[in-house]
């Protein structure tokens, strides 16, 4: 594995100013050093979409390129069946999938608790902020091809 792609949602560009309670005062940039001191040997491409067909496209190329994605898609998670669709393209390729959540959806509002990514993916890490992604990259450097 030289490749980890980290592929982040709606609003998740906002990460610093959005709702800090919740959400944490680190920034995406911040996350892209965190990852990276933590696998100097890989290549951790952290990307941010407002646009699902944007998520929709690297989820394509990381089954056709065989790439684990560690994987925040922000509100789409709890509707999209699409991405859900795109999600299952890569790991029933064999492809690592890691659902990351910064908050708990589960201590959220109720329409959070649902996540139609979750049947699809290989685990979920939910709660944690930005250990989230951390323990999702430990994972993937553990146990992906």
């Amino acid at each position: 594995m030289s490749t980890v792609l980290v592929l982040n949602g709606p609003n998740l560009g906002r990460l610093g100013t959005r709702e800090p309670a919740i959400y944490g005062s680190q920034t995406l940039d911040d996350l892209r050093g965190i990852l990276g001191a933590d696998a100097p040997d890989a290549t951790i491409d952290v990307r941010q979409t407002d646009n699902e067909s944007d998520l929709l496209g690297w989820l394509h190329a990381a089954a056709d390129d065989a790439t684990p994605v560690i994987l925040n898609a922000g509100a789409w998670t709890h509707y999209s069946y699409a991405l859900q669709d795109a999600v299952s393209l890569v790991t029933k390729a064999g492809v690592v999938v890691i659902e990351v959540h910064i908050s708990n959806p589960h201590a959220r509002e109720e329409f959070r608790h649902t996540s139609v990514l979750s049947p699809v993916v290989t685990g979920v890490i939910a709660g944690l902020g930005f250990e989230s992604y951390r323990l999702a990259l430990s994972y993937i450097r553990r146990n992906a091809s």
